[in-house]
């Protein structure tokens, strides 16, 4: 059986060392992990890493704090973390502990986190500059204060403070807006595995089923292909549901000629996928759902064209507003001169939300949209998904009958590559007859 991808140690040693080289000199920079979260009386929600300490540390155990001291001559990279204890591992699991960390993470030096209040502030101390990522973990910010206000009233009278404070998300997530091709691998095993699941979807879809049927299929899929946990909650509207932005509720019977959005992405090794297709109940969609379908996938094919090196990121949305303008004065659900209509802002009725966001770590990654108040450059490496929609409420009384209730949004994933861009979830239809086509050869 070919190996999963994954990030190798070596990668976060490299992402380690470029971060240092970004920070100044005599600095030192202080990571938390997330907690565990209680859901109720004694049962935890499930684990999920913070995404820069993971993204930094390759670690994935609670009650850890990353540490970077560049040019420490006893070593740059230090991780505090839980010790070994038999007790504990026999009821929630294997801890990997200190030295074991270090080996298998490239890391100068680990020690237990119960030592951190007797070993960090010796670290800090001195330091002219601190980066630290305040407002992010409350509980932790209440730590790093006491340390440095402790080391400040125990310097003599009139000396410098500790240190200055400095955010650290701000350089972390410049480097995680560029995706390595290690971590462009791990991010088409999650689109794989969301493919997987989309395509069970389909090939189960039928009215009479509730929504929830869908998304345990989607569950189902994403497990069996290794990513065991969704990117966020899925959403699988049908009918006026579809015109709910973040429908999670999935609950309703499914009718016979309805449209079912379905909104839905694995998460593997910690990277997101988030894919939408907007799919017929009933196998074929009806002359009014088609047209308005191919409003929107001509929106979203003008938009991906516009995601290459050299162009900025608004033109996506630019373009995918324009195809929509058109096509909604086309149907007659706008009227007036298309250009008039883009200044008013008219499209908004039906379609209110941006072309796309970032994707990577997490669903709605990190990184700058504009910089200095100019939209930011494409450039190869990054990953934006492209998701534009039309959403015509069931209420809106002066639309014509036969749109009122059609929600439809198509959304796929794109990486920026040298040469212009790649769709790397093209593999799941999304054309009326490709999705018609497939959903025609699965009924038995």
């Amino acid at each position: 059986m070919k190996a999963s991808p994954t990030i190798a140690p070596k990668e976060f040693v490299r992402r380690r060392a470029d971060l240092m080289a970004m920070m100044e000199a005599d600095s030192i920079a202080i990571l938390p992990s997330s907690r565990v979260m209680v859901r109720n009386s004694d049962i935890d929600y499930p684990f999920r890493q913070d995404s820069d300490f993971r993204y930094l540390s390759g670690f994935a155990e609670p009650d850890s704090v990353l540490v970077l001291v560049p040019g420490r001559a006893h070593g740059e990279t230090i991780l505090f973390c839980r010790e070994r204890d038999p007790d504990s591992e026999r009821w929630h699991g294997q801890i990997t502990g200190p030295e074991r960390a270090m080996q298998i993470l490239g890391l100068d030096d680990a020690f237990p986190v119960a030592d951190i209040d007797d070993i960090l502030p010796g670290l800090i101390e001195g330091k002219a500059k601190l980066y630290y990522a305040m407002g992010t973990h409350r509980e932790f910010d209440a730590q790093i204060i006491a340390w440095v206000d402790s080391i400040a009233l125990s310097q003599p009278s009139g000396s410098k403070p500790a240190c200055e404070f400095v955010h650290l998300a701000q350089y972390v997530h410049e480097l995680r807006l560029y995706k390595s091709a290690q971590e462009v691998n791990v991010m088409r095993h999650a689109v794989s595995a969301t493919a997987a699941g989309h395509l069970r979807l389909m090939a189960e879809l039928k009215p009479g089923l509730r929504e929830y049927h869908l998304e345990a299929e989607l569950n189902y899929a994403f497990a069996l292909a290794g990513a065991r946990t969704t990117a966020y909650p899925s959403i699988v509207g049908s009918g006026n549901n579809a015109n709910i932005m973040h429908y999670t509720q999935n609950a309703d019977v499914i009718r016979s000629g309805d449209l079912v959005l379905v909104d839905a992405g694995a998460e593997y090794e910690g990277y997101a996928a988030d894919v939408t297709r907007t799919l017929p109940a009933s196998g074929r969609y009806s002359a009014a759902q088609a047209d308005v379908y191919n409003v929107v996938l001509a929106a979203q094919l003008a938009a991906i064209a516009e995601v290459k090196p050299g162009n900025h990121w608004n033109q996506p949305h630019e373009a995918a507003v324009r195809q929509i303008t058109l096509g909604l004065v086309r149907l007659g659900l706008l009227h007036g001169e298309v250009d008039e209509l883009i200044r008013d802002n008219a499209f908004k009725k039906f379609y209110m939300h941006r072309t796309g966001h970032w994707l990577g770590l997490d669903v709605h990654d990190v990184g700058e949209y504009q910089i200095e108040g100019e939209w930011r450059v494409f450039e190869p490496g990054m990953v934006t998904t492209i998701e534009p929609g039309i959403y015509i409420a069931e209420d809106l009384e002066d639309v014509p009958a036969r749109y009122r209730g059609i929600g439809i949004r198509i959304e796929d994933d794109v990486l920026v590559t040298k040469a212009g861009c790649e769709v790397i979830t093209a593999m799941i239809p999304k054309t009326v007859a490709a999705i018609e086509q497939y959903m025609a050869s699965k009924v038995a």
